[in-house]
């Protein structure tokens, strides 16, 4: 891609609990084809018709490895994971986790599954009841999925908050007394307490200031290196959720445009909105600031509404390097040599040959 703008410096590299890039592992988690769609009556100067929230979206999370799924508002990213939580029945495709499998097929969920796969939210505060101490929060899902009870409950609620940095005299009192980043380590405690495999973290840290969201971003990792924890980890800030990702999908308008290992991503990112969304990263020149800003609104002016569906690639409309394919055929996934997959007619060679 030309450009006269590097992108945002990759982050440094780790080793990592899960399978490596091109591994044959098939995964804790395989989405496949996944699409959910709504239907709706019509917005004001639009025709009744349907949303397609997400489309044909398919993904792999390995044993103790993190997926990190990027957009903007509206891409589709926690629609993706509400179905994932078997929250959302799929209009269609598939989900499997480990031998059980779930979908638009065989919409309900496994209880078994409930179990293992569970949510941290952005905001705690709604997610926790304001009319019980943090201890019944925790030990309702002990006693719901492993039978727990009484003083046996009490001390795994006891190891759960030591495992989040909260003292345990502390669980007989209220959420409200308790500051917005200590209720997230008590809804991870909560999520951890059935001996979860999978945390769908839908913008976690979104509602915390910076310094609590560096604390909170370093226990999801402790607590992934200590219990092998895997995350499908939801956010729209990609320096955040790349320091907590092994693989990043970008997402726009429903469908995954780019997916690969985090590194190259900011190293080579191969689809152009990947490349806007990496250049939005604030910098501390105010020229080339007010430069990207400027850029960002000029490609952002025509584009349609997300209720109205679009032929071809739906990024065409934002696109500074969009050609006529793009206005008529959505574009395959296909596979650059650095080891990501791009949604994006440039990658094939030949439209590349053509137009340099």
């Amino acid at each position: 891609m030309n450009t006269s703008e590097p992108a945002a410096s990759p982050p440094d590299e780790k080793p990592r609990s899960g399978a490596p890039s091109g591994s044959v592992d098939p995964g804790l988690l395989r989405v496949r084809n996944l699409s959910v769609h709504f239907a709706h009556r019509g917005l004001p100067f639009t025709r009744a018709g349907v949303v397609r929230a997400v489309e044909d979206v398919s993904f792999t999370i390995p044993p103790g490895s993190t997926l990190g799924l990027v957009g903007e508002s509206g891409s589709g990213k926690s629609t993706t994971g509400r179905a994932v939580l078997g929250l959302q029945r799929p209009t269609t495709g598939s989900i499997s986790f480990g031998d059980h499998e779930y979908g638009a097929a065989s919409p309900r969920m496994p209880r078994e599954l409930r179990r293992q796969i569970q949510a941290v939210f952005q905001d705690p505060g709604s997610s926790l009841d304001p009319s019980h101490p943090v201890a019944d929060a925790i030990a309702e899902p002990l006693r719901l999925h492993l039978g727990l009870r009484g003083a046996a409950a009490d001390a795994r609620v006891v190891e759960l908050l030591d495992m989040v940095g909260i003292a345990a005299h502390h669980r007989h009192r209220y959420p409200a007394e308790f500051s917005g980043g200590q209720q997230q380590r008590i809804a991870i405690a909560r999520a951890l307490a059935s001996q979860t495999r999978l945390i769908v973290c839908d913008e976690p840290v979104a509602a915390l200031d910076v310094s609590t969201q560096a604390q909170v971003i370093n226990l999801f990792a402790d607590v992934q290196a200590e219990l092998g924890m895997s995350y499908l980890f939801i956010g729209h800030d990609l320096d955040v959720v790349a320091h907590v990702s092994d693989q990043l999908a970008v997402m726009f308008r429903g469908r995954i445009v780019e997916i690969g290992p985090v590194v190259e991503v900011f190293r080579r990112p191969g689809h152009p909105y990947t490349r806007m969304l990496l250049e939005a990263t604030p910098v501390a020149d105010p020229v080339r600031q007010r430069r990207r800003r400027e850029e960002r609104r000029r490609f952002s002016l025509n584009e349609p509404p997300t209720s109205v569906p679009v032929a071809g690639c739906a990024f065409q409309h934002r696109c500074p390097l969009v050609i006529d394919r793009c206005r008529t055929e959505v574009p395959a996934m296909r596979e650059p040599a650095n080891g990501t997959r791009v949604a994006c007619h440039l990658a094939d060679p030949a439209e590349r040959k053509e137009s340099a």
